[in-house]
């Protein structure tokens, strides 16, 4: 197989950088979990349109709600992180930029997964 690289491919080392298949994978699996558990909003949304806080405080006390609730954030939360580092590594050259960019990328992917987290959490305990 290396006989098919060029001398200038072999001196700057530029192969597969063996993530590719796994970062398409992900983003396949988040995005088809993203698409039952926004189903899933979208009747909680429908079904709670008008009601008080204390009637959707009741219905994320159900178990099954919160636990679906803390899967879209997680899931959400992986697919914009992802998508975004795609994103980011395709179309910013400079390695400075594409770092700083990935980790605010991160760090906002992160902040918006805990904050859909913790709402579901208190929703669910009843603060």
């Amino acid at each position: 197989m290396t006989a098919l690289r060029t001398p200038l491919k072999m001196v700057r080392g530029l192969g597969s950088a063996k993530s590719g298949t796994d970062h398409f994978v992900l983003q396949r699996v988040t995005g088809a979990a993203n698409m039952v558990l926004t189903a899933f909003l979208v009747y909680a949304a429908l079904h709670l349109v008008g009601a008080s806080r204390a009637e959707v405080k009741e219905f994320f006390s159900q178990p099954w709600a919160a636990i679906l609730g803390i899967l879209f954030a997680l899931s959400a939360s992986i697919h914009m992180r992802t998508g975004m580092q795609v994103i980011i590594e395709d179309y910013v050259h400079g390695g400075g930029k594409v770092l700083i960019l990935l980790l605010l990328n991160t760090f906002f992917s992160l902040s918006v997964g805990a904050a859909i987290f913790l709402a579901v959490i208190k929703l669910f305990i009843g603060v």
